[in-house]
């Protein structure tokens, strides 16, 4: 009885750990981006120069070869994923003339740090710009989540490039 109990307790804290918290969804995000008209997608390849820069903004190899994403004008809206302490973090950001207009989290599948998907924590991306392949304001920690701001910082980087090179 007590190991089944135990058992049970178990599970219960490792469901919670592991459970995916869907902030908006990733059409909503696009939608929303883009007044509610958003325009179709399109496919920037990650080949070359532009592999090697995002890898060196990412720290590792992209996992993918390719990256949607959707452009109007001087507008385009990625969606991104990076690990951030153990489990992938999904975020959206929307680029405009060069500068960071918004950075929203998605889904978040950590079991701490989810401060991050806050509006005061997320305000701090607005109006950033890419320089030396890195983002170049300023973004304040979170205490217990530091993998988190910081995979949180490397995805705007990308976005940034990413738009960058998309044009």
């Amino acid at each position: 009885m007590i190991k089944a109990s135990l058992l049970a307790v178990a599970v219960m804290l490792s469901w919670g750990a592991c459970a995916e918290d869907i902030i908006m969804a990733p059409d909503a995000f696009v939608e929303e981006a883009f007044d509610g008209q958003p325009p179709d997608s399109a496919t920037l390849w990650l080949t070359g120069t532009l592999r090697e820069r995002a890898q060196m903004i990412l720290g590792h190899a992209p996992v993918s070869l390719r990256v949607r994403y959707w452009r109007q004008a001087d507008r385009s809206a990625w969606i991104l994923e990076e690990i951030g302490k153990e489990s992938p973090i999904t975020a959206g950001f929307v680029v405009e003339d060069g500068r960071l207009k918004q950075a929203e989290v998605l889904i978040y599948r950590e079991s701490r740090g989810g401060e991050i998907r806050f509006r005061s924590f997320l305000r701090q991306f607005s109006g950033g710009r890419l320089r030396d392949n890195a983002l170049d304001s300023t973004i304040d920690n979170i205490s217990s989540a530091t993998l988190s701001v910081r995979a949180m910082q490397r995805m705007a980087s990308l976005a940034l490039l990413l738009d960058e090179s998309s044009r």
